[in-house]
């Protein structure tokens, strides 16, 4: 039996994908397009979601199951925030006292406390903000491929590789 919890997220990123292929704007979408977090959100366990109404994260086509990907901080992570997040958070300045310009600058967390949960995307408030749209504030938000990157870096463990 398919989860529809996986499968409807699912079949809306290759929808986007394949719209995005074809040279249609990615502005024809609606602005309240971005995923909402679904709890919880697939571990490196690889267990079965809960049952939830709201839709999960979800995946990207050229990526496994969460945690069973190599994701690099360094490679993939680390140029997402530069590139989204560091003009508000490392730059001129850094919001809340957070920090993203490095690997020990973002573990370190905010002034709040800590913002990754290692192995636990569901209980990192990072994952969170993003997911909902909160972040970044300024800007285009991150798509769905972006978010499942920073999802299966942090439940493998949010090594600094």
């Amino acid at each position: 039996m398919l989860n529809k919890n996986i499968v409807l997220p699912s079949i809306v990123l290759l929808l986007g994908l394949a719209l995005t292929a074809c040279g249609t704007s990615a502005n024809v979408a609606p602005a309240n397009t971005q995923p909402a977090l679904a709890a919880p959100l697939p571990s490196s366990t690889n267990a079965p979601a809960a049952a939830s109404t709201d839709a999960s994260v979800p995946s990207s086509p050229n990526t496994a199951e969460a945690g069973t990907t190599s994701v690099s901080f360094a490679r993939d992570i680390l140029p997402i925030f530069e590139n989204t997040c560091i003009k508000c958070h490392g730059g001129e300045s850094t919001k809340e006292g957070l920090d993203l310009k490095t690997y020990a600058a973002l573990m370190a967390g905010s002034r709040n406390g800590s913002v990754v949960t290692p192995g636990n995307a569901n209980d990192s408030y990072l994952v969170d903000t993003l997911v909902k749209g909160k972040m970044p504030k300024r800007g285009p938000k991150l798509d769905p491929a972006q978010i499942k990157l920073i999802v299966d870096w942090i439940n493998s463990g949010a090594p600094n590789n």
